[in-house]
């Protein structure tokens, strides 16, 4: 899995001083951003060089621990699944002090062309996603558990 580390933000968290629910949606976003960057492309070259939108069609989060204001944490993202037509990531957002299992979670795209219709993945985003880490079995049978 690729692993992305940060901190989280003051404004990542909600008046009891917990990181707001939805900002694992972000972590998310983030990780799948900087696992495609490592490979190579940045999702604006995806967009401007392939034509490409990776809209989500589906996200789940499974919370496991609260995470505070300035924990450095780690967002791992792997490729879940794909086909013609659609992308999954698998994710994983750890403490790194201890490793503790803040979140899992998985989000669903699918390739849409400029003007908003579905459309197969061109030969370049294919390349790409060969390259990408697969997330491994555990993390997907635990997604699947839900």
């Amino acid at each position: 899995m690729h692993g992305f580390s940060f901190r989280v933000r003051y404004g990542d968290t909600d008046q009891m001083g917990w990181a707001y629910y939805a900002t694992h949606l972000r972590w998310f976003e983030i990780g799948r951003a900087e696992m495609l960057r490592s490979l190579g492309r940045s999702y604006r070259s995806l967009e401007d060089e392939d034509g490409v939108r990776l809209p989500v069609r589906e996200a789940r989060c499974l919370y496991r621990l609260g995470a505070r204001y300035d924990d450095a944490l780690r967002v791992e993202t792997a490729l879940a699944e794909r086909s013609r037509v659609m992308v999954s990531f698998a994710y994983r957002v750890v403490r790194e002090e201890d490793g503790a299992l803040i979140a899992l979670g998985s989000t669903e795209h699918v390739f849409m062309n400029r003007d908003g219709r579905p459309m197969r993945a061109p030969r370049g985003v294919e390349e790409l996603l060969d390259r990408a880490p697969l997330a491994p079995p555990e993390l997907l049978a635990a997604l699947a558990r839900r």
